[in-house]
C-alpha cells in the first residue's frame, strides 16, 4: 500500500502546502509536481465534471509525483464518490455542506472500514489503491483506510453553532471554513468580509487549534497568508488552475488589445477572494 503523504506531515506536525484543480487533466498533476514545494493537489470534484476513469488517472498522476491526493466532493454523494476516489488512489477527502454531527459521523463511515471500532461503511474492493488483486482485504487495506485524512467544511451557519460538537466526532483530521456559503446562509450573500462571517472564520480557526484538528486556509495567492500565519494555520492550499487561467487571459489579451488599438489598456481582473471561498 502506499504510504499517505498528507497524513505523515499531519502526524509530525508539519506544515502543508496543497493546490486546487477543477480539471481532471493528469498532465496537470505532473506540472504541479515538477513545479515543487506542494504536498497534495485537491482535485474540486464538487465543482467539475469527471469520470471514474478521470479519478483512476489523477490516482496515477499522484503516485508518478510523489503527491498526495484530495478529492473535495459535494453532499448527498459522500459515500459513492468517497469510495471510488480512495479506490483510485486519492488519500484525502474534504466534505461540503456539513451541518450536524450526523453528517460529520457519515463523512468518517465513508472512507473507513467495515470492522469494530472504526465507525465505517467501507466493505472490500478490488480497485487501484489495493493493486486491484493484491491486498483487497487485507490487514495493510484496513490500515490504509484508517489513515484517510478526513476534512470538512465549516460552511454553515447550523455547523458553526455546533461547532464543537462537530469536530468531537472521532477521525476528522482537517478543518476548511467557507465564507462565501457561510455568509449565504445567514441571508448575507456575497458579504465574505461581514463582521459576523469574520468572527466565525475566527472561530472556526480557535476551535480547531484548540481541539487539536487541523486548520486550512484556501488562499487565491500567498499575499493573504500572514493574519493567518500569526493565528497559527499551518495548512494551505493555494491557488485554483480556473482562476490563474482567466487573470491571465484577461489582463494580458486586455493589455495585447490596448498596444494593438492604441487605446487605454482595460483594467486589471478583480481580485479573486483570498480566504475559503466556497
Amino acid at each position: 500500500m502506499r504510504p499517505n503523504l498528507l497524513r505523515q506531515k499531519l502526524n509530525a506536525g508539519e506544515p502543508t502546502i496543497g493546490t486546487h484543480i477543477l480539471s481532471c487533466w493528469p498532465t496537470l498533476v505532473e506540472l504541479i509536481g515538477d513545479a515543487g514545494n506542494y504536498d497534495y493537489v485537491e482535485f474540486t470534484a464538487e465543482y467539475a465534471p469527471f469520470t471514474m476513469h478521470d479519478l483512476d488517472n489523477l490516482g496515477r498522476a499522484f503516485e508518478l509525483k510523489n503527491l498526495g491526493g484530495m478529492i473535495k466532493i459535494e453532499q448527498k454523494q459522500y459515500t459513492h464518490q468517497a469510495m471510488r476516489a480512495i479506490g483510485a488512489g486519492f488519500q484525502s477527502v474534504l466534505f461540503a455542506d456539513i451541518r450536524t454531527v450526523a453528517d460529520a459521523e457519515l463523512c468518517v463511515a465513508a472512507v473507513r472500514a467495515e470492522t469494530p471500532g472504526t465507525g465505517g461503511r467501507l466493505g472490500v474492493g478490488m480497485r487501484r489503491d489495493v493493486g486491484t488483486v493484491l491486498e483487497g482485504g487485507s490487514p495493510a487495506y484496513v490500515d490504509a483506510l484508517n489513515e484517510v485524512v478526513i476534512a470538512i467544511m465549516v460552511e454553515k451557519r447550523e455547523c458553526v453553532e455546533d461547532l464543537e460538537a462537530i469536530l468531537s466526532v472521532p477521525g476528522i483530521d482537517m478543518v476548511q471554513f467557507g465564507s462565501s456559503d457561510y455568509s449565504m446562509s445567514l441571508g448575507l450573500t456575497g458579504q465574505r468580509s461581514h463582521p459576523d462571517v469574520v468572527k466565525a472564520e475566527r472561530k472556526t480557526i480557535e476551535m480547531a487549534l484548540k481541539m487539536g484538528k487541523h486548520p486550512r486556509v484556501e488562499l487565491a495567492d500567498i499575499a493573504g497568508a500572514k493574519p493567518y500565519l500569526e493565528m497559527g494555520v499551518k495548512h494551505f492550499c493555494i491557488g485554483w488552475d480556473v482562476r490563474i487561467l482567466y487573470n491571465w487571459w484577461r489582463t494580458n489579451g486586455a493589455g495585447m488589445a490596448a498596444m494593438l488599438t492604441g487605446e487605454a489598456e482595460v483594467a486589471p481582473a478583480p481580485q479573486p477572494v483570498k480566504t475559503g471561498t466556497y
